[in-house]
């Protein structure tokens, strides 16, 4: 890959540079620091194109900047004080969402002689290797872990918190005993398992595409070849959701695809499924599903998010809270003869129920509206990027509900709307060039597909915010 142009080094920073972030402690938090440069490269190329759908992301900030006005607040059912760490909590999202935003319209506004699609899109496909191989380090060394340079830097007040600490520490693998022993989960190079589970399946899927699809024969070797090293720590990693967002990715991928296309995956994917059911991984999959003892802790959770969510319905309450006791016990607290007694935080099991407790009902339909708009807007577009971003849009809406998007989770969700939306104003742009083309058909090749276009009544086509 050739050196990026000056204007693209922020992006090519974090995607190629994640790994470096980590080990420094900053990992998905580096974003709010590259955004300032992401936002001089807007400045300087004023007017500023925004897409359709970018004001349900503006209402969303502007609603938790309201929810502000709640984090003294204690609903029913939870305990704990306005404190530092609440506040800290509230700054640290409230300047992951607008960098989140500033990074769209950066990206969108970026153009294709400058950042090509399928270097974007392989630019992710970097990512995934380094996801895979912090997976494979989960499980082979799940025990790997230093102290980063930003964790040594923070006072102990800070850096003791326990959220701040999953953020700030790198680790190979969380430790957990969901099959009944202690068993290693990969989470490595992000900041938990379940963050590993949710963004190793959005990379694969642009890594299939920058790898296979618009891969020669090399790369397309190197893709089966590392997409089968992912086995191993997608099986070890114990996430149902991620399994299931996986089926759900083979699904429509059959259903999408051109007929041949779709019968030569099928067959792929059906001699696959018979090499892995005769193989050893099979077992500890069929052990995670016997073991669903998870559940229990999730509907207390759940339940008691939504309880605290009726109290401030249009506003919520700016931040987490604690519930009293947990789905043992209502004991505060670990003891001595009850050492899984704790205090869950309340929205901790999605992205959902983070916001119905940070913003109230309010926020949730305005995150569930940016997403399904996106899936109906894009849907009619079938180019690779076109269908490699609904499917990523889709995954979105069905991993709200059991993992959290904060923090690289939603990086990934939304540069994979910002390739959408590039997708679109290519062949805007495409479209525009033919109005003044002479009547010979010619040929045009755009960064994500080559087509041919006739010459044909002049158009017009504008984005703005709804």
């Amino acid at each position: 890959m050739r050196p990026p142009p000056p204007a693209v080094w922020p992006i090519a920073a974090f995607l190629l540079g994640y790994p470096v972030w980590w080990a420094l402690g900053f990992g998905g938090l580096s974003l709010v620091f590259l955004a300032f440069p992401m936002a001089v490269v807007l400045w300087r190329r004023r007017p500023i194109t925004v897409p359709k759908g970018m004001g349900l992301w503006t209402l969303l900030i502007a609603g938790y900047l309201v929810s502000a006005l709640m984090l003294g607040d204690t609903p029913p059912g939870t305990y704990g004080d306005l404190g530092t760490g609440r506040v800290l909590g509230y700054a640290m999202r409230l300047a992951l969402y607008v960098s989140l935003l500033v990074m769209v319209l950066y990206l969108g506004n970026l153009t294709p002689e400058e950042l090509p699609q399928r270097t974007l899109v392989r630019m992710l496909g970097v990512l995934f290797v380094t996801t895979v191989a912090g997976g494979l380090l989960g499980v082979l060394a799940p025990a790997f872990q230093f102290t980063s340079p930003l964790e040594m830097l923070l006072p102990e007040w800070i850096s003791g918190n326990s959220y701040v600490r999953n953020l700030t520490h790198p680790t190979a693998a969380q430790i957990q005993h969901v099959l009944g022993h202690a068993s290693p989960r990969p989470e490595a190079p992000f900041e938990w398992a379940n963050a590993w589970g949710s963004n190793i399946s959005v990379l694969l899927i642009w890594f299939v595409v920058g790898w296979w699809t618009y891969g020669g024969p090399v790369r397309r070797l190197l893709c089966v070849a590392v997409a089968g090293l992912a086995t191993v720590p997608i099986v070890y990693s114990l996430n149902r959701g991620l399994w299931i967002g996986l089926a759900i990715a083979v699904a429509y991928v059959l259903v999408r695809a051109r007929s041949r296309t779709a019968l030569a995956i099928g067959v792929a994917l059906a001699a696959a499924a018979l090499a892995f059911l005769a193989g050893p991984l099979s077992t500890i999959v069929a052990q995670r599903l016997d073991s669903p003892h998870s559940n229990r802790i999730r509907a207390f959770t759940v339940a008691a998010t939504l309880e605290a969510a009726t109290h401030s319905p249009i506003i919520g309450y700016g931040n987490t809270r604690n519930a009293y006791g947990n789905y043992q016990t209502i004991t505060t607290g670990k003891t001595g003869w009850c050492a899984e007694c704790g205090h869950p935080p309340l929205g901790s099991d999605g992205q959902l129920w983070l916001l119905l407790i940070t913003q109230g009902f309010t926020g949730a339909v305005l995150y569930i509206a940016f997403f399904a708009g996106a899936v109906r807007r894009f849907w009619r577009d079938r180019t690779p990027i076109g269908q490699a971003g609904t499917l990523v849009m889709i995954l979105v809406l069905l991993y709200m509900f059991v993992y959290d998007g904060l923090v690289t989770a939603l990086s990934l969700y939304l540069i994979s709307f910002a390739l959408l939306w590039r997708n679109t104003r290519t062949d805007v742009a495409a479209a525009a060039m033919t109005a003044t083309a002479p009547t010979a058909p010619m040929t045009i090749t755009t960064p994500t597909t080559p087509m041919t276009i006739m010459t044909a009544t002049r158009s017009t086509a504008t984005e703005a915010s709804p």
